[in-house]
């Protein structure tokens, strides 16, 4: 039995045993404590995860120093442990946007092992329930533009939306190409969660909510990215500039990201007038 495996069996025996949901009545899953990371341990964790999760050189981890001086900035960082192990984060960092005290959402980072078991949801709407308890309304991250499961996480299962494109956020990047012979763009979308946003509101009580704006526009995206930079990068790129010019064009234009349709021939977002 392969670790995934074994951990499978455990939430199964868990759900069978003890009525095991991802969405309690407490907002924590059974098996699984989210709290936030207070000790210096705790957060040396968080940087090894980091190192586990997103494969990044050492000069991009965020070091412990980092989470302290955000908690004592304000900030926070929440953990999700499960068998006392952390299997996850996410680093809430203070800000002031748009006229209003806010939090920007640096990172979130699940164990692979745990990413099909909700862990991440918890973590984004423990953080949304940690920011409402200190009056803060509203949180801000990045996500790619082209990824078609972190596209539907953030704007159908959290509820987010966007209307904010920044070309190369992070320099180009010659790391995900096969052979680094090019240089593929680090292209960022804003999600802006409005914490008390009746569609929002809705998916914190995992009820659904039926959109009432009809989409004015369609933005076709690749189903799998990671497998599309692995064999042909060269069309990677030529999508990824084409993504660009529809989304800076329907930005322009007053459009917002508003939902995702993740199909398998067709993933897209839908954007309409807010």
């Amino acid at each position: 039995m392969t670790p995934r495996q074994q951990i499978a069996k455990v939430f199964e025996v868990a759900y069978l045993q003890v009525g095991f949901r991802l969405r309690s009545e407490s907002g924590v899953e059974k098996g699984i404590e989210i709290r936030e990371c207070a000790e210096l341990e705790e957060l040396a964790q968080c940087v090894e995860l980091q190192r586990e999760v997103f494969s990044l050189p050492e000069v991009e981890i965020s070091p412990v120093r980092h989470f302290v001086v955000t908690k004592n900035a304000g900030g926070f960082t929440l953990g999700a442990f499960f068998d006392g192990k952390l299997i996850g984060f996410v680093l809430s960092v203070p800000a002031f946007l748009r006229g209003e005290r806010a939090f920007y959402s640096h990172m979130t980072a699940v164990k692979p092992e745990f990413q099909s078991f909700g862990v991440g949801a918890r973590l984004k709407w423990a953080q949304r329930q940690r920011s409402l308890d200190v009056e803060v309304k509203f949180i801000k991250w990045t996500f790619e533009p082209w990824k078609a499961r972190n596209a539907f996480f953030n704007l159908e299962k959290l509820g987010a939306t966007a209307s904010d494109y920044e070309v190369n956020f992070y320099g180009t990047d010659y790391g995900s190409a096969p052979g680094g012979r090019i240089g593929l763009a680090s292209d960022r979308l804003f999600a802006e969660w409005h914490l008390e946003s009746s569609k929002v509101v809705s998916l914190s009580k995992g009820e659904p909510f039926p959109e009432n704006v009809s989409p004015e526009r369609e933005i076709v995206i690749p189903n799998d990215w990671i497998q599309l930079v692995k064999t042909n990068p060269t069309l990677a790129l030529k999508e990824q500039m084409r993504i660009r010019s529809e989304f800076q064009s329907s930005f322009s234009s007053g459009l917002t990201a508003i939902g995702f349709i993740r199909e398998a021939e067709r993933p897209r977002y839908l954007l309409s007038r807010r």
